[in-house]
């Protein structure tokens, strides 16, 4: 059975590292959420009769929804060992860089870079009669400001990925519980005693 993704050392400059922390959310996305239909093709108990030549005569791939449904105890497993937890350390990982994001940031290598350009620009003659363009300034964001932007994107990649999957896990699992995956997640978290956090 796949690995549910490790929890990386969170500090302020993993955050900030947003390439760092784009590539973590990717790989813990491709090992589990981008590869959900083969995590649950291992899932699937051989068949008993043996091999039906017949089944290889049809071309093109199979219409969705024509899998065989998987074993539920081993779906239960995959979803609570696996998906979840997965899920759980991605929520963690945004939720951290989120107050990250919103905490003052005394550390901010560019701060005084800023400053100076506010004082400057403070100081500039704008005159649009002999330039239209004077009065356009552009101030430098903060590195908070930019880890927030990116931080949206990626919970909004993060809710499109949750959706996708859980239809699959839905649909070859039989039916859940829950039509939601907030729901199921909300239910995994409550049964572990897991602080919950929102839709993330």
């Amino acid at each position: 059975m796949t690995q549910p993704s490790p929890l990386p050392t969170l500090t302020p400059q993993f955050c900030f590292s947003t390439s760092t922390l784009r590539g973590f959310l990717r790989l813990s996305r491709s090992s589990i959420d981008d590869t959900i239909t083969q995590n649950l093709n291992a899932l699937e108990t051989p068949a008993r009769a043996g091999f039906d030549p017949t089944s290889t005569s049809q071309l093109g791939p199979r219409p969705l929804g024509s899998h065989h449904q998987i074993d539920p105890a081993a779906c239960n497993a995959f979803r609570d060992k696996v998906l979840f937890p997965s899920w759980q350390v991605r929520s963690d990982v945004l939720s951290y860089c989120s107050l990250v994001a919103t905490s003052p940031d005394p550390d901010d290598p560019e701060r005084a870079l800023r400053e100076a350009e506010q004082e400057k620009n403070r100081e500039r003659i704008v005159d649009e009669r002999l330039d239209p363009y004077s009065a356009r300034y552009f101030p430098r964001e903060a590195r908070t400001e930019h880890l927030a932007s990116i931080l949206r994107q990626e919970m909004g990649v993060e809710n499109i990925v949750r959706n996708r999957t859980w239809d699959i896990v839905r649909a070859r699992c039989g039916d859940t519980a829950f039509a939601a995956w907030e729901q199921a997640l909300a239910e995994w978290r409550k049964s572990r005693g897991t602080p919950q956090q929102g839709s993330r």
